[in-house]
């Protein structure tokens, strides 16, 4: 059940990545030769007007193959003929779509829920830590050590993620902000311990669309928190997970839901996980594929603004070389990645 759940996962997150591409495309008068969900033999596929459409054997992936995209063309609807501010909106639309599904999903999953989980302190334990270093009832945390604070994911990375359990906050006091210095949470065998509840905030229209504005930007913002904390050596590729460790966490989350004696699956809360699960990874897949790396589309966004900076293209045998390149370097990443997972189930 596992991997069929992370089958239409990526399997949606992909169709509606390329689907970006293709929409901007055809809008922008580009010529599409191919639009295929999934790689390698074609299972199913018919030609409608210009475009192959095609679904393939291996569901690892997916592409809008337009004419003139890595090579020279003399079509005049060839992507490389094009002005620079239609390739660019051609390429970005694809991880447009990414976060619009991802708000989509977290809009439906919050006005599903009892309650919206506020940053806003409700109660303390008895002789909590944090209330005797700072923190007062209706406090709503604002800033942690400098970051923004915009959902309880935010308050939790970094209460986790920080070594002494003393933090420097903002937080929101009878309308005025004040700053709070060293303010502790007690550490338990090497773990934050939370000595504070936050207030339920009401599932209203305009509270359900607010919240999931703002869990997609904790879920962008995300990444490249733990891009920079990889960088720094917090963490390493041993941290990072794949497919196979996403399938792994999904079995996960159907265990946990799964009663031992009857065996039967709670699907409410299964669905409620896997939609968080679906709008997070969606989330970060489209920015990750807005690094300005070779063979993402952040990468061919880079080259576009230097053609727009320079007036002219990069020649496109170099460019092609570039994106080879970093092609075949995210495939050795993900061989590493995958073999790490791998790893981790034996």
């Amino acid at each position: 059940m596992s991997i069929i759940i992370a089958i239409i996962i990526f399997g949606l997150i992909i169709i509606i990545h390329e689907l970006g591409h293709f929409i901007a495309a055809k809008a922008n008068g580009v010529k599409v030769n191919e639009f295929a969900i999934g790689m390698g033999p074609a299972i199913l596929k018919k030609q409608k007007g210009e475009t192959l459409y095609a679904l393939r054997l291996l569901p690892i992936g997916g592409y809008c193959a337009m004419e003139g995209e890595d090579n020279g063309s003399e079509d005049g609807r060839a992507f490389c003929n094009k002005a620079v501010w239609r390739r660019i909106i051609i390429v970005v639309a694809g991880v447009c779509m990414n976060l619009i599904l991802g708000l989509i999903i977290l809009i439906i999953h919050t006005a599903c829920s009892d309650a919206i989980v506020t940053t806003t302190i409700s109660k303390f334990e008895d002789n909590a830590v944090s209330h005797s270093t700072g923190l007062e009832v209706g406090d709503k945390i604002i800033r942690i050590n400098g970051m923004r604070i915009f959902t309880s994911m935010d308050m939790s990375y970094q209460f986790t993620n920080d070594s002494d359990g003393i933090y420097d906050m903002v937080v929101e006091r009878d309308g005025q902000k004040v700053e709070l210095k060293d303010v502790q949470l007690e550490m338990q065998d090497d773990v934050i311990h939370y000595d504070f509840w936050v207030a339920p905030g009401k599932v209203t229209a305009g509270s359900v669309v607010t919240q999931a504005f703002k869990q997609t930007a904790t879920d962008a913002r995300l990444i490249y928190i733990s891009l920079a904390d990889m960088i720094k050596g917090k963490y390493s590729l041993k941290d990072m997970s794949g497919p196979v460790g996403i399938v792994d966490s999904i079995g996960s989350v159907i265990d946990s839901e799964t009663d031992e004696e009857t065996g039967k699956v709670d699907w409410s809360a299964l669905s409620d996980t896997i939609m968080s699960l679906s709008a997070f990874i969606t989330i970060n897949v489209g920015i990750f594929n807005l690094l300005p790396l070779p063979a993402l589309d952040g990468g061919r966004l880079v080259f576009l603004i230097i053609e727009g900076i320079r007036r002219k293209p990069v020649p496109p045998e170099k460019e092609g070389l570039v994106h080879t390149v970093g092609l075949l370097a995210l495939f050795a990443l993900m061989i590493v990645i995958t073999v790490s997972d791998i790893l981790k189930l034996i």
